[in-house]
């Protein structure tokens, strides 16, 4: 998707792998269609609706874990030439003669199919159901999520199509993977620039001879390396003109290659001074026979000797040398730039304009200050929807929901502070510990019921429920924001408590005397363990223990296994007495017997049998 030929690998070298807090209180525009289409790579066997599964955590996660205020985009009616490319890419995908292709009426566009339809659809009223804004475009997702960044509404776009930067997006994440310690693989536009030397107009013109989401094919026999190559010669300001020049000359009708290409070389050039004569023994310029009498001011021989004979692959790397390689080189690029252009010059209907502009045009579906809001999940219809869809039990919806509105109350503390109750139901109790996983500190919270006994508003997933199923069919080696941690469920004196993975920075705005009255216990806790470690290492260094420590050395001598795990039977006095009496019979009878010389084996069994 997006900008053809591997276009993403170009740019990986310039990614940015962002920590936990990358989007902490910050805006985020999603492109609601890359997250419906990665979920159907990513699911193996029968799931049950795994669009509106993998967008209920990935928001849930989104906003509780990593605290991104999020903005999902969908796509509008789709251009002409953008219907035309998914009927190209299906029939190549199906092995279909493209030579039967229909062609796109002009000002026709063609919608999706129905089944994706219904998963926007359906994505949708769930995001609606959280609470969450969904802004619609007038074509392509990923340009309304540009714009919005272009325009500073969001911080950054969530998308893997490269289109993006061609709308002129400034930050994109393309991939978020949670379990790790940087979670955000981030392109910003300011470190493609300074590393690859591409601005937008750039990119746009790479676009467009590689092809495209709106024109597949591009220019044939022109691939991404040559085409970065070939827009770097123009700054960004003339490189679209240039392209229009290059179009507009016929390789047909001019006969030489100079008129293709005089668009980027220029003809005027002074022809290059002749090589001067250089010596064969040594390589170095002046005459053999002079040289074999002296040396050269080059080579470094003794008075009055002659040059040194040069070795195989000898260059010269005088003025004459280095001013014929450079003239050299120039020529092999004016005739490399001459083959570019012919190339282009070739191709019909070359650059398009439309999809120039579409990409170069600011209004794609927002208003000059569009109104952004984000509003309190409708919990009891959001149960309903999600028991109706996906075949959830209540109990389950309302256990992974909670972080989300835990999240939302203590925004509102710290903005507001209230004597309201989460949920109508829990209190903030205490904060029972700090939390390390992948390398960012979480605060694990008490959530106390208000009413004396727990009732069953929040239990923990049924065992008959086919979530654990689902999970069980998605693929592992995709890394993708799927469960999201569900609070731990304990009771203690009769009270019910629910326990979740806070940001440290929230809980200490919305409660801070809870947080301070937390770290105070901590400090106390870390000197009390400092302290006994203190008198441990003191009490070891004592005399009374060195010296018990070298008795105990002495004493260390290998013993018997029987020394160590002796039987637990009860024995009887009188066997203790029989047992005495055989080991000295058999000592005294050993001591009698005369110890028999160490024969072989078989020298033995002559011996016993003879």
């Amino acid at each position: 998707m997006g900008v053809g030929g591997h276009f993403w690998d170009l740019l990986k070298p310039h990614a940015r792998f962002e920590g936990f807090n990358f989007l902490r209180n910050k805006t985020v525009a999603v492109d609601l269609s890359y997250w419906i289409v990665q979920q159907e790579t990513a699911t193996k066997g029968y799931t049950r609706n795994p669009h509106i599964r993998l967008t209920f955590f990935r928001t849930i996660n989104l906003f509780s874990k990593f605290g991104a205020y999020p903005v999902f985009v969908v796509d509008g009616t789709p251009s002409p030439l953008k219907s035309q490319a998914r009927i190209v890419r299906f029939f190549r995908s199906s092995g279909i003669d493209l030579s039967n292709l229909p062609e796109a009426e002009e000002g026709v566009s063609v919608e999706r199919n129905k089944a994706f339809t219904k998963c926007v659809e359906e994505c949708m009223e769930l995001l609606e159901l959280l609470g969450m804004p969904v802004l619609k475009a007038k074509g392509e997702a990923e340009a309304l999520c540009a714009e919005l960044n272009r325009e500073g509404h969001v911080d950054a776009c969530i998308t893997a199509d490269s289109d993006a930067f061609l709308y002129g997006a400034q930050c994109v994440i393309k991939r978020i993977q949670p379990n790790s310690k940087e979670p955000f693989e981030c392109y910003h536009i300011s470190d493609i620039e300074a590393g690859l030397g591409l601005k937008r107009k750039h990119l746009i013109a790479v676009s467009l001879l590689v092809g495209n989401d709106h024109d597949l094919n591009g220019i044939t026999g022109i691939g991404l390396d040559t085409a970065v190559r070939f827009v770097k010669i123009f700054s960004e300001d003339e490189i679209l003109e240039r392209l229009h020049e290059i179009a507009r000359e016929d390789p047909v009708i001019q006969g030489n290659d100079d008129s293709v290409g005089k668009a980027v070389c220029s003809s005027d050039e002074k022809s290059p001074k002749p090589k001067c004569p250089h010596c064969s023994h040594c390589g170095h310029p002046g005459n053999k026979k002079a040289h074999l009498q002296f040396s050269c001011e080059y080579c470094n021989s003794t008075a009055g000797q002659s040059c040194w004979q040069k070795p195989v692959g000898f260059k010269c790397y005088c003025s004459s040398c280095d001013l014929n390689r450079k003239e050299k080189e120039k020529k092999k690029n004016k005739a490399w730039q001459i083959t570019v252009c012919r190339k282009i010059a070739s191709q019909q209907n070359f650059p398009n304009d439309e999809i120039i502009q579409m990409h170069l045009r600011n209004n794609h579906g927002i208003d000059e200050d569009p109104y952004i809001g984000w509003a309190s999940p409708q919990t009891e219809m959001l149960i309903d929807y999600l028991a109706y869809k996906q075949h959830w039990e209540p109990s389950y919806t309302r256990q992974r929901i909670f972080p989300m509105l835990s999240t939302i109350y203590m925004r509102h503390m710290a903005s507001s502070p209230t004597n309201d109750l989460l949920y109508g139901q829990y209190e903030f109790h205490s904060i029972q510990r700090v939390k390390i996983r992948y390398g960012h500190e979480f605060y694990v919270v008490n959530w106390r019921k208000a009413a004396s006994v727990c009732t069953d508003a929040v239990c923990t997933i049924p065992e008959g429920s086919d979530t654990q199923q689902e999970s069980a069919e998605l693929d592992e080696s995709l890394d993708l924001l799927e469960e999201t941690d569900a609070p731990y469920i304990h009771i203690d004196n009769g009270s019910c408590f629910l326990s979740t993975d806070e940001d440290i920075e929230l809980v200490q705005k919305a409660f801070p005397q809870k947080a301070g009255q937390f770290l105070k216990e901590k400090e106390l806790k870390d000197m009390k363990k400092s302290q006994r470690k203190k008198s441990n290492l003191a009490s070891e260094r004592t005399p009374e223990n060195s010296e018990s420590s070298a008795a105990a050395a002495s004493r260390s001598v290998q013993l018997s296994i029987t020394e160590f795990y002796r039987a637990s039977k009860a024995v009887c006095p009188n066997k203790l007495e029989e047992t005495a009496e055989n080991s000295r019979r058999g000592s005294s009878e050993t001591k009698r017997k005369d110890p028999s010389p160490r024969f072989s084996k078989s020298v033995r069994r002559r011996l016993l049998f003879g």
